[in-house]
């Protein structure tokens, strides 16, 4: 089994109702038996050491679980893209370009939408494809 697969099924344990319920669980317990060590620096020591090494390791799983997500994203945005007539073909794989090159794509955009709302204010179309 690979470190992908693991991290998978991990998340999607952590991210169920029931994990919540046990995690609660653990911080109940643990509050309970407070009285009980007379909350000594063990009992401190021992909650401590826990969520830190368990907020550790999350750490790691979440960055996965965001990267892999984030790369399907942007493959079925760049096939939108790619898919559709009039789209710009430039714009696919946006995401690796420098700011230099995104500040650019975004003035264009952003020139294009301040154009859109003037044609709205006018009671024009907004829905035209401006390069055509």
């Amino acid at each position: 089994m690979d470190y992908t697969s693991i991290a998978k099924r991990v998340s999607s344990w952590c991210g169920r109702p029931g994990t919540f319920v046990l995690a609660l669980g653990v911080i109940v317990v643990w509050v309970v038996t407070g009285p009980v060590f007379d909350y000594s620096d063990t009992w401190q020591l021992v909650i401590n050491t826990g969520t830190t090494i368990v907020t550790f390791l999350m750490v790691f799983l979440i960055q996965n679980t965001q990267n892999r997500d984030t790369a399907a994203i942007q493959l079925k945005l760049d096939e939108l893209i790619r898919a559709t007539a009039g789209a710009h073909n430039a714009l696919l794989d946006l995401e690796e370009l420098d700011e230099k090159a995104l500040a650019a794509f975004r003035a264009r955009y952003e020139d294009l939408a301040r154009q859109a709302r003037d044609k709205r204010a006018r009671g024009d179309s907004d829905t035209d494809s401006p390069e055509a």
